[in-house]
């Protein structure tokens, strides 16, 4: 009986080997260390990084995630690098955390749309590449794995250009297709991936990889010397690199075809000198995979002894034994072993564990279809129940629903109903105060208006009719008074009486306001309530001429009633009076250093003069703001109106 590597153990293994030394390509480690001493800009320095994590994530994975970190710091806010460092950083994550890392590359992948250029699309094929791979290996899902690189990682690899790259999404594909057990079609991938690889630097393992696999496919099917030539030129390919893993491929390959072609002594040699190489580059897994190929030389060659010894020492070795394939394939080959060395007990023993690990397999497998077929069965008894049940309740749930669908709309129209009543009653409400405060201006408006006007009336009655009656009598009085030292006295009186009059006269109605216009009835103003003990000033800025007479009055008002508290509550010794207009906005401060009060006192304690000057804020759209308090000295209240400019 034969015993050689079966293609399902070649499925399981292909690709499996790290290559933790790949033949140089265009750079290596040495090379790109180096080039990060020289003067470089950061987003330079950044890919550096990204690609010495790539290269040293095999050998040492904290020294590639150092690397990866500078990169991501050197990155800081180009996008591009950002979704670079995705990648790299989803490419670590990938073997332990597979279900973040391809959430990782999605994002990276969204990201790196905004980008046209070709390395962007290179990126973007990696993405979709290696999250293919977790539907291959972590979901066992080979179909959608061949889906997504034909449909998404190969085209972007094309239109990136890097003939590289995409030579190995070929490769990957036909193992896909293998797995999927479309011989024909992975190798006819094989061979597009030595087409597109062959003379692309960098491309020696890839090109090797798909030299060993056509050969293992030939070498089963018992195509010999197609075997041969392949082998062939995978070692003619690997000659310049000595140390590099691709070898350990090699041997393994190599010492299979020869099993297979009889050759037992040669198959031999080829496996010892992979376990030696395997050795030297301390790879346990590649070491022990070449050993069982040992293995099959010696048993085919009659070496019953060495065959079985090589057995049962890998019975020992770990990880190869800690998987369940290759323990049945170690199992019954030492079955096979001793059957032959007519050691009928240690036969048996091997048999048994290779049925119980056998069963075991396929018992997981049979006790999900026996669950599967007991869950169906208990389905079907129950099913005729169900079936008599659902008629009933398809009744009630049809009557519930209508009743529930009911309910459901009449609450919906009462809410609805309630929130349209609650907002019309809001809205009334609002209207209702609106209008009281539109009708309470109107009122405080017009009544300002009239008062201005009865202010004016007065102050003209005084000043043309009584003033100047009172003028002629002291005229009158003055021409018989002239020796008279009592009409003398009468006649003084009467002249204080005339300019008093004149006084109040000005005060009802300014005449430098009529006359001159705001800015200088202001000054004049300020000029009349100053006094020896108190000094005002007065500053105006920008005052148009064009303020409409009624305004003007208006805030003449304001500042006159604001000086004349000032002069008589707050025993102030200095007065600032500033006044500015922008556009409309007109902007009133008067500021002294008098006695404070508390504001909170107005609210309940108004007088006249604070009704009045409110009154004519809120006349022009203003509003006014105190800043006083209560044993506090001084006081500053600034005051903001609205004026109409006539154009």
């Amino acid at each position: 009986m034969k015993l050689f590597l079966t293609p399902l153990l070649i499925i399981l293994l292909s690709g499996l080997l790290t290559r933790a030394q790949e033949p140089p390509g265009k750079y290596n480690k040495d090379s790109l260390a180096r080039m990060l001493e020289k003067q470089l800009d950061d987003s330079t320095r950044a890919r550096i990084n990204f690609f010495l994590s790539e290269e040293w994530i095999a050998q040492d994975s904290l020294l590639a995630k150092k690397y990866l970190e500078q990169g991501v710091r050197l990155s800081g806010k180009n996008q591009y690098l950002q979704a670079a460092a995705l990648v790299y950083q989803a490419r670590q994550l990938a073997a332990s955390m597979p279900d973040s890392a391809a959430a990782m590359f999605m994002k990276a992948e969204k990201t790196l749309r905004k980008f046209n250029d070709k390395d962007a699309l290179l990126l973007r094929s990696i993405c979709w590449h290696d999250y293919a791979r977790v539907f291959h290996f972590e979901k066992d899902d080979p179909e959608t794995y061949v889906n997504l690189l034909l449909e998404q990682s190969i085209p972007l690899a094309r239109r990136s250009g890097d003939q590289l790259y995409l030579g190995k999404n070929y490769l990957d594909l036909s193992y896909g297709f293998k797995n999927l057990k479309e011989f024909a079609k992975a190798e006819s991938y094989l061979r597009l991936a030595i087409e597109t690889l062959r003379g692309q630097e960098g491309a020696v393992s890839y090109l090797a990889s798909a030299y060993h696999t056509l050969s293992e496919n030939n070498s089963l099917s018992g195509h010999q010397p197609e075997a041969a030539l392949y082998m062939d030129s995978m070692r003619q390919l690997l000659v310049p690199y000595p140390n590099s893993q691709a070898w350990l491929d090699y041997y393994a390959g190599e010492s299979m075809r020869l099993t297979v072609a009889e050759k037992f002594e040669e198959s031999l040699q080829a496996a010892e000198k992979g376990i030696a190489l395997a050795q030297q580059l301390q790879q346990p897994y590649p070491e022990q995979r070449l050993l069982l190929q040992k293995f099959y030389s010696l048993y085919n060659n009659k070496k019953l002894v060495q065959a079985r010894d090589v057995a049962l020492d890998l019975t020992h070795r770990q990880p190869f034994i800690n998987n369940a394939a290759n323990r049945l394939l170690l199992f019954y080959g030492l079955v096979a072993t001793y059957e032959d060395m007519h050691n009928i007990p240690e036969a048996f023993r091997w048999l048994k564990r290779y049925s119980q690990l056998s069963d075991s397999l396929a018992n997981s497998n049979l006790e999900a279809k026996i669950n599967a077929l007991e869950i169906k069965f208990r389905n079907a008894e129950h099913q005729r129940k169900i079936a008599s049940l659902n008629a009933a309740n398809e009744k009630t749930n049809a009557a519930l629903k209508r009743t529930r669908l009911l309910s459901w709309s009449l609450g919906l129209f009462v809410l609805l109903l309630f929130t349209i009543l609650l907002l019309g009653y809001f809205y009334y409400r609002n209207r209702k105060k609106t209008a009281a405060q539109q009708e309470q201006i109107r009122v405080s408006q017009a009544m300002l208006q009239v008062q201005e006007e009865e202010r004016t009336r007065v102050a003209r009655d005084l000043h043309d009719s009584l003033g100047g009656l009172l003028a002629s009598t002291k005229i009158n009085l003055s021409a018989i008074a002239n020796n008279n030292t009592a009409l003398s006295g009468i006649v003084n009186q009467l002249d204080v009486s005339v300019t008093e009059l004149r006084r109040i006269a000005h005060n009802m109605m300014p005449e430098m306001l009529l006359r001159l216009g705001l800015e200088a009835a202001l000054k004049d103003l300020c000029d009349s309530f100053a006094s020896r003990g108190m000094a005002i000033r007065c500053q105006c800025m920008d005052i148009q001429p064009d303020i409409p007479q009624a305004e003007q009055v208006t805030i003449y008002r304001i500042i006159q009633e604001l000086l004349s508290n000032a002069v008589k509550h707050a025993g102030a010794t200095m007065i600032l009076v500033q006044c500015n207009q922008r556009g409309n906005q007109f902007f009133i401060t008067v500021e002294d250093d008098g006695a404070g009060f508390d504001p909170a006192m107005l609210e309940y304690k108004e007088g006249m003069g604070f009704i009045n000057i409110r009154n004519r804020v809120a006349y022009l759209n203003g509003n006014m703001d105190i800043h006083t308090g209560k044993n506090q000295k001084g006081t500053s209240i600034n005051i903001e109106v609205y004026v109409s400019t006539q154009i």
